[in-house]
């Protein structure tokens, strides 16, 4: 397999230094440009230095050339920067990793229609782990789909700017879809007050942002006189940079299509 060239968005971040490690690491993937945004304290300096290990990649805020250097990108920025790097990769036909979350109903059609085009790879989470919790959770809720109330809880760090998690809501959908119900009329994301008794055709959601936690859901379904849980616990962001690695390998060879990691780990 050719070695995969790859550029990363967002990478004087927390995510985007854990993809700049993993990269560098990784036998078959080759950093050819990192990014971040003008202005920002790391352009200019060595990528592979924020991390321990210089490469000669320096941060730029040139995405244009940077994109175009690359065959695939991979971006957990925020949503307004991944659609404007989206639109520099159909132009340039350099493949795309999006783990980018909250998304609105215009930009995950913006992302669809670039993957007329181009290859994308696209999901709310990518760890292996948690892919399979999706799994999991489609059995689990085609077989205690009576008699069993269903709550989903999140936890991350004082920083994420989005709630619930991406995951938390794909979570949902998988439960909803397995369950037949629309997630957009049985979620429940807020519970305060006389709320009278629970409904039992809806599914709830808990927040909970703090300190550096990295990422913790769990799904419970509570039934009488017993409880099931199912969770994923993350202790660090490398799982979620490792699948990546693994969604744009995923990619090569491919000229256009939109995927997720339920794809990517052969899942369907």
């Amino acid at each position: 397999m050719d070695t995969m060239r790859i550029a990363i968005a967002g990478a004087g971040g927390r995510m985007g230094r854990m993809l700049v490690e993993a990269t560098l690491n990784d036998g078959q993937a080759t950093l050819v440009a990192a990014l971040d945004q003008p202005g920002s304290p790391v352009i200019g300096k060595d990528a592979g230095e924020m991390v321990g290990a210089a490469c000669g990649v320096l941060v730029s805020s040139d995405r244009d050339k940077a994109i175009a250097e690359a065959t695939c990108l991979i971006d957990f920025t925020r949503p307004e920067g991944t659609l404007q790097h989206l639109e520099i990769c159909r132009r340039h036909g350099t493949a795309m990793v999006i783990g980018t979350t909250g998304f609105d109903a215009d930009g995950k059609q913006a992302i669809a229609a670039a993957a007329q085009h181009i290859p994308v790879v696209f999901a709310p989470n990518m760890s292996v782990g948690v892919n399979v919790v999706f799994r999991l959770l489609d059995v689990a809720s085609r077989i205690m789909s009576e008699g069993y109330d269903i709550e989903i809880v999140e936890a991350h760090h004082r920083h994420k700017i989005d709630a619930p998690s991406g995951t938390a809501l794909r979570m949902g959908e998988v439960v909803a879809q397995a369950l037949g119900r629309d997630l957009d009329e049985c979620a429940v994301y807020g519970r305060e007050g006389v709320t009278g008794e629970r409904q039992p055709s809806t599914i709830g959601f808990a927040t909970v942002r703090g300190g550096d936690i990295v990422g913790d859901h769990q799904v419970l379904f509570c039934g009488l006189g017993e409880r099931v849980e199912i969770a994923h616990k993350a202790s660090s962001r490398m799982p979620y940079a490792l699948g990546s690695l693994r969604a744009a390998r995923f990619l090569a060879g491919k000229t256009r299509g939109l995927f997720d990691m339920q794809d990517v780990l052969g899942l369907r």
